[in-house]
């Protein structure tokens, strides 16, 4: 598992606890990621192009684009205890991954990837100063012909997660936020089920970096 940089020490301690509870039974847990893997295979993406799985951690996208046949799957997160989990129930599949452990908003990845793909970390960026270090870092890691996936909270999602504030957006606010740098190619809501019964509103939206 690689290191760089290393995560803010309280923002991977709060992370490492809340995957110390049990993934499956947190809110965000999703057997399959039905959603992420429809929206990857709209944008023409192919098994040998470079994805970043931006907040990774415990997902089970990974499990998906390796089941497709990916080879070139980076996935970021500041938890080394939610890695630890995608890690062990891969098994020996885990080697073809490249484990990235770093935060988000100060990473900088050495090269651009084909595709950007975040489930539910953007929307913990709370304050301006932290969505423009989102943004920034997303722009370093993309180039023309990127393809961002993003999925976060819209208008009607839950104000809080994991005992953090979160930052609820729509269509117009999404579009606004990725600005001229990018050419929004669709948006769709849809409710993301918790292993609690719970709805939870996504707003998911696709751009291509110009």
């Amino acid at each position: 598992m690689e290191q760089s940089p290393h995560p803010t020490p309280e923002i991977a301690a709060h992370w490492d606890d809340a995957y110390d509870q049990g993934d499956t039974s947190r809110s965000w847990y999703q057997p399959q990621a039905d959603v992420s893997l429809r929206l990857l295979g709209s944008v023409g993406v192919s098994p040998a192009d470079a994805i970043v799985d931006v907040g990774g951690g415990a997902s089970t996208l990974v499990d998906g684009l390796l089941d497709a046949g990916f080879t070139n799957v980076t996935v970021l997160d500041v938890s080394a205890a939610g890695m630890g989990i995608a890690q062990a129930l891969l098994g020996e599949r885990a080697t073809y991954v490249h484990w990235l452990l770093a935060d988000a908003l100060t990473w900088r990845a050495p090269a651009p990837f084909r595709v950007w793909h975040d489930r539910a970390v953007l929307h913990f960026m709370t304050t301006a100063e932290q969505r423009d270090d989102y943004r920034a870092a997303m722009l370093a890691a993309t180039a023309p012909g990127s393809t961002i996936i993003l999925g976060t909270f819209g208008p009607a999602g839950p104000t809080s997660c994991s005992g953090l504030p979160v930052h609820r957006a729509g269509p117009e606010e999404m579009v606004e936020y990725l600005g001229d740098d990018f050419d929004v190619q669709r948006w769709l809501i849809e409710p993301h089920e918790t292993p609690g019964g719970a709805a939870q509103q996504f707003l998911w939206t696709v751009a291509l970096r110009v």
